[in-house]
């Protein structure tokens, strides 16, 4: 289980450094989305069932959710913005 949790610690500290560092803002959403549902996992190990199931409704769910829609909004989504034309 310690196992688990390290590789889970290490994966954290991956996708945070990956969406800072990305240039292309549909992978630094993809990747948030993934840092969102991982730490909903974490948040299940340590027994805190009701943080985990916030995180991932909120954290991976509505605000990626709503970061989409913004790329799309500001016109970052170019294959679904070309298509309606």
């Amino acid at each position: 289980m310690i196992l688990l949790e390290i590789l889970l610690l290490l994966f954290l500290i991956f996708c945070a450094l990956a969406a800072v560092r990305t240039k292309n803002l549909l992978a630094a959403v993809i990747v948030f989305m993934s840092y969102s549902s991982v730490m909903a996992i974490l948040w299940f190990l340590l027994q805190s069932p009701d943080l985990a199931i916030t995180e991932a409704a909120v954290g991976a769910g509505v605000t990626s959710l709503l970061f989409f829609l913004a790329l799309r909004k500001v016109n970052a989504l170019r294959g679904v913005d070309e298509d309606e034309r």
